[in-house]
């Protein structure tokens, strides 16, 4: 009897020393934020100290997977993907071994599973991210059901149901199908209410907070200008923090802000101890293409040296192209056109443009196009003054006019004349609501957004339809995205 007494409870002590747990301890936030920061190395050896203290401890297994996330979403190297996809169903089959009565057990396997969702997009794994999208989903709905006082669950379901509010028509089947549902006003209220939190856990995951409300602000409301406003009032650390100089870098640059995006990327932490990326080369070489720059193929060439992914690959070659095409060295910009049809991938729509573009065999016209890229780097008065004195009728194609009469448009908005600006997009709309190209329909946009900032939301709504209704044009997805939310956001819902 003494024996068996010893055996159950000797026994009973090593089940008790088994048992896993979710220990989000300083050590594990410390790890959380090295790695949010993309000191990636600093933070996997906090991870690993602590597996070795704790073994039990399952909250390092999971954040292990931000670093196979955050390296495969920055880098997209397919070597890593093939390598690293194996750690997916490791981590989640040991996020259910930890006690079912934590939040962290659903919460876990709904971030590894949403973070898995978007590595597989970038790799194009469509099926299998929206399978794991459906599960994320699911998992952080039950555990906002049950944990409703554990607030980071409304920074990731905040998050998913905004954007489950613009699913385009064209996906919408699917998400119905799935059970996916959300609207901007609900999902973005959410999301809202995290930010404002103050208790323990929302301070843990506030910066992983930021980077979903500032880019949800920035796309889905199109509240650019409070979100620069956000970003300078939180006094974000864009020189050590990584994470945050890529966010406020890459949104400067899709606000006509070259330079802000140039002064981050030069003024970051240059150490050896963070995630080393040839984004940042990326981001540079747009930048300094958009300023017309003749030292703009240094770094679009170097990203490409580097880079080993097959996203953005044709986006960068067809710069290059045109950067080439400005300087006068058709042998270099044919070249970089040519290798627009063989490299990369036409999988996101800048890519697929690039792709077309090349394909046409036309090059753009050169008054036009050096607007263009002045214009999209936020120089607005450098663009206007190439255009100076022109007309349509200074161009012989209808593209040519329709290009002319959109761009114009876009510098006139930028620059704060709303009234010439509507005038030249409701002719771009005119000669190309039935074509290919995207100005008229992006014009529609355009005056959808003046129309709501000036507080006239009927006739918002009137122009964001216009812009739904143009069919089979270029960047359809994302415009028709844009446009959705718009009428979301003019009709509260």
């Amino acid at each position: 009897m003494r024996i068996l007494l010893t055996v159950i409870c000797f026994g009973f002590c090593g089940a008790l020393r088994a048992q896993k747990v979710f220990d989000f301890n300083p050590r594990c936030q410390e790890a959380y934020h090295e790695i949010l920061s993309l000191r990636i190395d600093s933070g996997v050896k906090l991870l690993e100290a602590e597996k070795k203290a704790n073994p039990n401890n399952l909250i390092p297994f999971f954040l292990d997977n931000y670093v196979d996330f955050l390296e495969l979403f920055f880098n997209e190297d397919p070597k890593e993907y093939a390598q690293k996809s194996p750690h997916k169903d490791e981590r989640l089959a040991l996020m259910e071994e930890g006690p079912e009565n934590s939040p962290f057990y659903q919460f876990t396997r709904s971030i590894i599973n949403f973070q898995w969702a978007a590595v597989d997009i970038k790799f194009g794994g469509n099926v299998s991210a929206a399978w794991g999208v459906r599960r994320s989903y699911l998992q952080i709905k039950d555990n906002q059901h049950r944990f409703p006082q554990f607030t980071p669950n409304q920074m990731i379901y905040g998050a998913m149901q905004t954007v489950m509010g613009v699913t385009p028509d064209g996906y919408k089947w699917v998400a119905n199908i799935m059970g996916l549902k959300g609207t901007v006003k609900g999902g973005m209220a959410m999301v809202n209410a995290f930010m404002g939190y103050n208790d323990p856990w929302a301070r843990v995951f506030r910066d992983e907070g930021i980077f979903y409300y500032t880019y949800l602000k920035f796309y889905i409301l199109n509240e650019k200008l409070e979100v620069f406003r956000f970003i300078e009032q939180q006094h974000l650390d864009t020189v050590n923090n990584h994470l945050f100089a890529y966010m406020v870098a890459n949104l400067a640059l899709n606000n006509h802000r070259a330079d802000i995006t140039e002064a981050i990327i030069k003024g970051r932490n240059q150490s050896a101890d963070y995630l080393p990326t040839p984004i940042w080369d990326m981001e540079m070489g747009y930048a300094r293409v958009d300023h017309l720059q003749k030292d703009a193929n240094v770094y679009m060439e170097r990203f490409l040296t580097a880079y080993k992914g097959e996203n953005y690959v044709k986006d960068a070659e067809q710069k290059l192209s045109w950067y080439y095409y400005l300087q006068g060295n058709m042998p270099m910009a044919n070249r970089y056109r040519n290798l627009v049809l063989s490299n990369g991938a036409a999988k996101n729509e800048t890519d697929k443009n690039a792709l077309r573009d090349a394909q046409s065999g036309v090059w753009p016209n050169k008054l036009l196009l050096q607007a263009r890229l002045l214009s999209d780097g936020g120089y607005n008065h450098e663009a206007l003054n190439v255009l100076s004195g022109k007309s349509s009728g200074d161009f012989q194609t209808t593209v040519d006019k329709l290009e002319f009469s959109y761009r114009l448009g876009r510098i006139y908005d930028e620059l704060g004349r709303e009234d010439d600006a509507m005038e030249a997009y409701l002719v771009a709309i005119k000669i190309g609501e039935n074509r290919q190209e995207y100005f008229a329909a992006r014009a529609a946009w355009q005056i959808g957004n003046i129309y709501e900032r000036k507080g006239n939301k009927a006739m918002a709504v009137v122009f964001y339809k216009r812009c739904i209704s143009m069919p089979d044009h270029e960047y359809k997805n994302s415009l028709d995205q844009w446009a959705k939310a718009g009428i979301a956001r003019c009709q509260g819902s």
